[in-house]
């Protein structure tokens, strides 16, 4: 049996909604990048620092008293309290521990489980874009449409409310948020959060909303949960989660808060497929919330201070960078260099061993740009800007065709 006829068949037995998604654009050169000496990686969106003592010590306590069981579906009592009184705390928004809070295995099963509960085939999904990769697949996935949100470097990478209006039909079931935003690092204006709150209001659409990178934020802005403003919280399903502000990315826990009638469905899901979130995971994370917000301010001073260096040297290099107000990222626009996203990315790699990756991997209106994280130390950054203004400096030599 030939290659083709194998793959042929291969395809024609997945289900055609998984074989016409594409292979995650994140993960394309990292194979390549293992082989390689001298890599700097600017390429996966983890934090640099080792996850703090005291919620190490946590999981150890929790490993060491026998707590290695099954957890309720919904989670442990006192982590799901512990996220409502933070949440209350820092933005105002009140959720019912016992009904309302799910724990998850990390943000990305919150994302996928929440579209699996409410999406129906032929369901629109109103999703800005660049977003991260792994959004339009968990609608497609739950056999809903994704209708693409243009957002532009001009506007912050912040969504156009009137373009959300533009977009709507009768069929328009859920706007999906991710912000701050990976990859741009863009957030919501307040006057933008209010508008897409009237239209989802308006349209009687509900909301996802995955606040992963909430606490990671700069220059003075403060993150306000959608689900806070009047008359939200009843249609928002709110995401979140423990890796990036609290470096516990391996540790896989999240978690959403959702009116009680939509989080029971979410729940049926998650049951099925995850049973619990793991109990070690869960204990630590409820002493991250109780002990660790110094280390969560020292890491977030880190980020700032790498943000500034970082992004001023790409506009210096000549790449110009909108200046990210959340998350740990840079998106700077390559169009400059006469490459696309995908060109930049493979020269770069391949010339100078710095590893990013193509904008459009997070949607069209990333062509052009490319994402890279700055969640390494502030010694490798300016390496990595040594290493691509070279590189860029090259390209402007070079002579080009016609």
């Amino acid at each position: 049996m030939s290659s083709e006829t194998s793959a042929t068949q291969t395809r024609s037995r997945l289900a055609a909604r998984v074989a016409a998604v594409p292979a995650s654009g994140i993960r394309r050169f990292f194979d390549v990048i293992a082989t390689m000496p001298e890599v700097i990686s600017l390429g996966v969106g983890e934090p640099d620092f080792a996850t703090p003592e005291p919620i190490v010590r946590a999981g150890i306590r929790s490993l060491e008293a026998g707590r290695t069981h099954y957890t309720s579906n919904y989670g442990t009592l006192e982590l799901r309290r512990a996220i409502a009184g933070d949440l209350e705390r820092r933005y105002g928004v009140s959720y019912e521990a016992g009904t309302e809070i799910l724990m998850t295995v990390g943000a990305s099963e919150a994302v996928s489980v929440t579209m699996t509960a409410l999406v129906d085939p032929g369901d629109e999904v109103l999703l800005h874009e660049p977003s991260y990769v792994a959004y339009m697949p968990a609608v497609v996935f739950a056999g809903g449409t994704t209708v693409h949100l243009p957002t532009r470097a001009a506007d912050g990478f912040a969504l156009d409310p009137d373009e959300v209006e533009r977009r709507v039909t009768p069929r328009s079931k859920v706007l999906f948020l991710g912000y701050p935003c990976n990859p741009t690092g863009a957030v919501l204006p307040p006057e933008v959060l209010r508008a897409l709150a009237e239209i989802a209001r308006r349209h009687d659409l509900l909301v996802v909303s995955d606040e992963i990178y909430a606490r990671l934020v700069y220059d003075g802005h403060h993150h306000e949960p959608i689900s806070a403003l009047p008359g939200m919280k009843e249609r928002t399903v709110l995401i979140g989660g423990f890796s990036k502000a609290y470096a516990m990315t391996g540790w896989r826990i999240g978690y959403i808060c959702a009116p009680r009638e939509l989080l029971e469905g979410i729940v049926k899901v998650h049951q099925y497929a995850i049973m619990c979130a793991s109990t070690t995971a869960q204990d630590a994370a409820a002493v991250a919330l109780r002990d660790a917000e110094s280390d969560v301010q020292r890491m977030l001073a880190e980020y700032d201070r790498r943000r500034r260096m970082f992004v001023a040297g790409l506009n210096q290099i000549g790449l110009p960078t909108v200046d990210p107000l959340g998350a740990f990222y840079a998106f700077p626009n390559v169009a400059v260099t006469g490459l696309n996203g995908d060109e930049f990315s493979e020269r770069l790699l391949f010339e100078e061993h710095v590893a990013v990756v193509p904008g459009d991997a997070f949607g069209p209106s990333g062509a052009g740009h490319v994402r890279m994280c700055y969640a390494t130390s502030y010694e490798q950054l300016e390496e990595a800007l040594l290493r691509i203004g070279r590189f860029v400096a090259r390209l402007r030599r070079a002579p080009r065709d016609g």
